[in-house]
């Protein structure tokens, strides 16, 4: 497919029947292309370069330069992709530093192929997707001591938003999605995608994924 509005995905995983299981799944949707895959971190940069994905699928757990490596370094970049981490298991110790890394979100490589084209799409849309269930296990494995300088980050950068404004990021931090967050602040889509934006630049945060973490910091 060659269309100019289907959305650009690059595969990054080090096992091949991974990236051609995945390869093969996403090409039968119309809405994205495929444009390549890598096999190992170090390589995302310039495949990005080469093919200017609007979606990178990275595994987290590589031989060479890992998952979350190379998304902190792709978010360095000036309008970088979207990034959605894949990992084998829902316990990975990884998963959160991965999301603080600027990642928009995480899959498991077992999640049926219309749930990860939806995840793609909503990424794309820029509306990125973390399931509660695997809000929870990431809150669970948080390390108990860095707690407190959590919560202390969490409050200065909350405190610079207006009363309206907290309560946008607390619903985000619900993992409500925008329709849900006009219907329950009785406001337009639009009008809760500017408080995100500005939310998001008040608070040097790079997605609302980041924003939801904040939020369970402060535990809003």
């Amino acid at each position: 497919m060659a269309g100019v509005s289907a959305i650009r995905v690059l595969v990054v995983d080090d096992d091949p029947l991974v990236r051609a299981g995945l390869t093969l799944m996403l090409r039968g949707a119309d809405e994205l292309v495929v444009v390549g895959g890598v096999a190992d971190g170090a390589d995302v940069a310039a495949a990005v370069d080469a093919h200017a994905p609007d979606v990178v699928l990275m595994d987290i757990r590589m031989p060479g330069l890992n998952g979350i490596d190379a998304t902190r370094l792709l978010r360095r970049r000036p309008a970088p992709p979207h990034v959605i981490m894949l990992t084998t298991f829902d316990a990975d110790e990884h998963v959160f530093g991965a999301l603080r890394a600027g990642a928009s979100g995480f899959l498991l490589k077992d999640t049926p192929p219309e749930g990860i084209v939806e995840a793609v799409l909503r990424v794309a849309a820029g509306e990125p997707i973390l399931s509660p269930g695997v809000t929870r296990r990431l809150i669970a494995h948080l390390a108990p001591e860095a707690e407190d300088r959590r919560r202390d980050e969490a409050r200065r950068l909350l405190s610079r938003l207006s009363d309206r404004e907290r309560e946008v990021a607390a619903a985000v931090g619900r993992g409500r999605s925008n329709a849900d967050i006009a219907a329950e602040l009785h406001m337009s889509v639009g009008t809760v995608k500017s408080y995100i934006s500005r939310i998001l630049a008040k608070t040097d945060l790079d997605n609302r994924v980041q924003l939801a973490l904040i939020a369970h910091d402060n535990r809003l």
